[in-house]
């Protein structure tokens, strides 16, 4: 009998993978969306964090194959490289898997992101924080991983829940999800952190112009009493 000399070479999972999001819902959707990104990225300067928004999270080969590509519209993973990405692609990434995810819920999604996706998130992804948020009719939850189960979170007396991975509030003000600090404060996105400081510079500015005004008043008070002032 002669023997076959063909060897099987060995197959690797695919590398590189784009992401293959549907697009977001709503131009509401795409600004909620953007609100996290931005705001979370300006408020940590830390390098060991990823956050993706609308991108593909590829887990399994069996999961491309079917193409069942399960996205989630905002995630954060932890202990990893803060760089650019095409796609979450999990044996790139150390076996690593989101340790925050949030749903941005719509008429088409909502019953499939309270199911389906919060089932795989618990079970697959054991992702410890999960939330979901309807910007239209303002359905807010959050859950946190418990003995293998979802156990959903008690908000506080503003409302507003916690994630102890991000270790940040989460929170509506006017109809759109906010982070806030451990002690209350908004965080605010790249926009208003520059407006603010451009509010705080003109405050300052006119408290120097004041106190400047009432030296010059003093002066001009004491001269008139002919007190003699001494130029520096």
């Amino acid at each position: 009998m002669v023997q076959s000399s063909q060897t099987h070479s060995p197959t690797y999972p695919p590398t590189d993978l784009l992401s293959n999001e549907p697009p977001l819902e709503t131009y509401r959707h795409l600004r909620q969306l953007i609100l996290l990104l931005t705001s979370l990225e300006r408020l940590w300067h830390r390098q060991d964090f990823f956050a993706g928004g609308n991108l593909s999270i590829y887990y399994s080969i069996r999961q491309i194959k079917s193409e069942d590509i399960k996205g989630p519209d905002f995630f954060v993973v932890l202990n990893t490289e803060r760089k650019e990405r095409k796609s979450w692609t999990v044996w790139e990434e150390e076996g690593k898997y989101p340790n925050f995810i949030l749903e941005i819920l719509s008429e088409s999604t909502a019953k499939n992101d309270r199911g389906l996706k919060k089932q795989l998130y618990q079970d697959v992804f054991r992702t410890p924080n999960y939330f979901w948020f309807d910007p239209y009719t303002l359905e807010f939850a959050g859950f946190k991983l418990n003995y293998r189960i979802y156990e959903a979170l008690i908000p506080n007396e503003q409302g507003w829940l916690w994630s102890d991975e991000l270790q940040l509030y989460l929170g509506i003000v006017g109809e759109q999800l906010r982070f806030f600090t451990p002690d209350g404060k908004l965080v605010p996105t790249p926009e208003e952190a520059e407006a603010e400081e451009r509010q705080r510079t003109e405050i300052e500015r006119q408290r120097a112009n004041a106190a400047e005004a009432k030296v010059e008043a003093l002066q001009q008070k004491l001269r008139e009493l002919g007190v003699e002032i001494e130029e520096e």
